[in-house]
């Protein structure tokens, strides 16, 4: 029997693109299956019913690349 997978969106950052169909690709505080939530980039479709390949990232690993991208981003 195949487990469901759930989510709760702890908190919602912000938008980073929206593609054709609705899809957007957003930067959420994710919780996956009541685990510790995580940073998580992904595309979601129309009323986050679908969900794309995403990544997600502890706060660790969320400031290590906001200071990769501001010393890229100089």
């Amino acid at each position: 029997m195949e487990e469901k997978i759930t989510f709760e969106v702890v908190r919602h950052i912000g938008v980073l693109s929206e593609g054709n169909g609705g899809w957007r690709k957003e930067l959420n505080l994710l919780s996956w299956n009541s685990r510790p939530p995580k940073y998580d980039v992904r595309d979601w479709g129309p009323n986050r019913e679908k969900a794309g390949k995403g990544v997600g990232l502890t706060k660790e690993e969320a400031l290590k690349l906001r200071a990769f991208l501001g010393a890229e981003l100089c």
